[in-house]
């Protein structure tokens, strides 16, 4: 006889084994997707992986592009870590900077061997000749370095310097071709006072005419000789003859007033100065600033009518001062304004054309400029600008 213990309901048992055939399934069904997506997965990086190879043998080739571009490359490159060593350099920096190699500090190395000529421009001594660098630099701050740029310009500065002095030679000729022009009308009258004096019967009235008359031809031809070669000495020596040095504005336009005034007292004119009253100082040659003055009231004395008023007057800002000299005279046409520095362009019978040339040759080399404004009929303005020394804001 059965114990009752033991009793299994078959029905129990039929669902039992119902929910485990249901569980195996879903397993099943869960392994086959685990496949298949490990399948899809391993695909996929397969893909990947193929083109991170594509792109690592294109990143390697282009490495390897760069690397013989920047050896070819005719300027130098050279990096620098954060501390300032040297880490890479080109064939053409080894070159230009040698004995500059990788791990050396640039800044002892710049302290020792370059020289500065400004801004960006350095001097490199070498045994036959010294080479003119440009050397400029860039920050990378994602890879903590810097990258510095060097350029040679030892050719081109040479070039520029013989197409500089190619150009004052061909402005020598110019100048030689309307110096003898200049110097023809004066000379043949000159000539001819002259032949006039050897005449054998010469009353001493005439002889002393013809005699005053020559000399008054020989010592323009003295002056426009003159002008001349301060003109020329002074484009050729490049202003070095020059004694810049700070001088007081007011006190150089008030000796130049000074010296004007018996010429204006003599045609019964009136110059109207208005200096700053302020210590104000621009750099320059005493001398030749008031030359520059002195030339312009005389233009503008013998553009005006006796009894004409002459003005000299002088205006600052912060970094420039500005000297006017004005006149009421004719006005100068808008075509000769153009070339009023020309050298041997004038507007006088009696001029030379050198004066104005000569006053922006000087006005230039002080660090300033020139300008003129004009009008028929009611006169004339010259504007010398020129930079002060001085902080003059309150002025």
């Amino acid at each position: 006889m059965a114990e009752p213990g033991n009793n299994i309901d078959p029905r129990e048992l039929e669902a039992a084994f119902s929910l485990f055939t249901e569980a195996s399934q879903q397993l099943a069904n869960t392994y086959a997707e685990l496949q298949q997506q490990a399948v899809s997965l391993t695909a996929q990086l397969e893909i990947a992986n193929g083109h991170l190879r594509r792109e690592l043998d294109e990143k390697g080739a282009l490495s390897r592009r760069l690397a013989i571009l920047m050896d070819r490359l005719p300027g130098g490159i050279v990096e620098l870590d954060a501390a300032g060593r040297v880490t890479m350099l080109n064939v053409a920096a080894r070159t230009m900077l040698a004995p500059l190699t990788e791990g050396m500090d640039w800044q002892t190395f710049s302290s020792a061997k370059l020289e500065e000529r400004g801004g960006d421009i350095w001097l490199y001594p070498g045994e036959r000749v010294s080479a003119r660098l440009r050397i400029v630099g860039t920050n990378v701050p994602e890879e903590a370095c810097r990258i510095l740029l060097v350029q040679d310009l030892t050719e081109t500065w040479a070039l520029e310097q013989s197409l500089a002095q190619h150009k004052r030679l061909a402005a020598m000729g110019e100048m030689a071709a309307g110096l003898a022009h200049q110097l023809r009308t004066p000379l043949a009258t000159a000539l001819l006072y002259v032949g006039h004096l050897a005449r054998p019967a010469i009353v001493e009235s005439d002889r002393l005419r013809f005699a005053d008359k020559t000399l008054l031809r020989l010592r323009h031809l003295e002056s426009l000789i003159q002008d001349m070669l301060h003109f020329v000495r002074g484009n050729a020596q490049g202003g070095n003859a020059l004694e810049l040095m700070p001088v007081l504005l007011d006190d150089c336009l008030a000796e130049a007033a000074h010296t004007i005034e018996p010429q204006l007292d003599a045609k019964r004119m009136r110059l109207a100065f208005m200096p700053l009253g302020s210590a104000v100082r621009v750099r320059a040659d005493r001398k030749e600033l008031i030359g520059v003055v002195l030339n312009l009231l005389e233009n503008a004395m013998q553009a005006s009518e006796d009894g004409a008023c002459i003005g000299l007057s002088v205006f600052c800002d912060q970094r420039f001062a500005t000297v006017t000299v004005q006149d009421e005279g004719r006005g100068i046409a808008p075509e000769a304004v153009d070339r009023l520095f020309e050298p041997f362009y004038t507007t006088r019978k009696d001029g030379t054309g050198l004066g104005l040339a000569i006053v922006r040759s000087l006005v230039e080399r002080f660090g300033g400029d020139i300008s003129v404004r004009s009008v028929l009929g009611e006169g004339t303005e010259f504007h010398v600008r020129l930079p002060v020394l001085d902080d003059v804001s309150n002025v």
